[in-house]
């Protein structure tokens, strides 16, 4: 095989989250006296952790960082109400994960979604497969797209960054790959287009879960 591991994102590329996450964050919005945003919008908004999300979900002139906060706390809360209401693991991906393992493909997650909500939605909703690491986003270790997270897990696998695919749908991903020396690939289901993953370093696009298969 070309490829021994491959390192998923999780919002976007293995879970459907985006109705989920919106609610949160229009409820909190609504909680402060803020406007809310269609589901659609939030597919710019995801991707850079929680505080990021809260940042660009606030109207431009209230982006203070006593406003994030009170943001981000008002988030996390309705998130760990509904976390689960509407998410699911997008069409394909079962059948994507049953191949990588009958193949011996080590798996993997990184995300930029807090550490205890990345454990939470992949031990419920992917309870079939083995990923190892799992790792979201925690003070100890810098947030992608710096590639420490992908490089660590690099190493806990003993396998070289050279021999991982990294499968993810937004820019941040694809210059994570890059950094730590993996195959950056697009997923052309998730929350940004094709053009925009192409611009920021994919090496290779795929429009179904399956199709990974063809590049191991």
């Amino acid at each position: 095989m070309k490829y021994r591991a491959v390192v998923f994102d999780l919002d976007g590329t293995l879970l459907d989250t985006l109705e989920d996450i919106a609610d949160s964050v229009n409820i909190g919005l609504d909680r402060l006296g803020f406007p809310g945003h269609d589901v659609e919008a939030y597919k710019y908004f995801i991707g850079d952790g929680v505080e990021e999300l809260a940042f660009q979900a606030l109207p431009d002139d209230q982006r203070h960082t006593v406003t994030v906060v009170r943001l981000v706390a008002a988030v996390r809360e309705e998130y760990r109400k509904r976390w689960a209401d509407k998410t699911r693991a997008y069409d394909g991906i079962p059948e994507l994960l049953d191949g990588l393992t009958a193949r011996g493909v080590k798996m993997a997650i990184l995300s930029n979604k807090p550490d205890n909500f990345t454990r939470l939605a992949v031990s419920h909703l992917l309870p079939c497969w083995e990923f190892s690491p799992v790792i979201g986003a925690q003070a100890s270790i810098p947030r992608k797209p710096d590639p420490a997270a992908a490089l660590q897990i690099a190493e806990r696998l003993n396998i070289p960054p050279g021999k991982f695919i990294y499968l993810g749908d937004g820019d941040t991903d694809m210059r994570t790959a890059l950094a730590a020396g993996m195959y950056p690939v697009g997923a052309l289901w998730g929350f940004r287009s094709g053009d925009e993953l192409a611009a920021s370093g994919a090496r290779a696009l795929i429009e179904k879960p399956t199709d990974l298969l063809n590049l191991i």
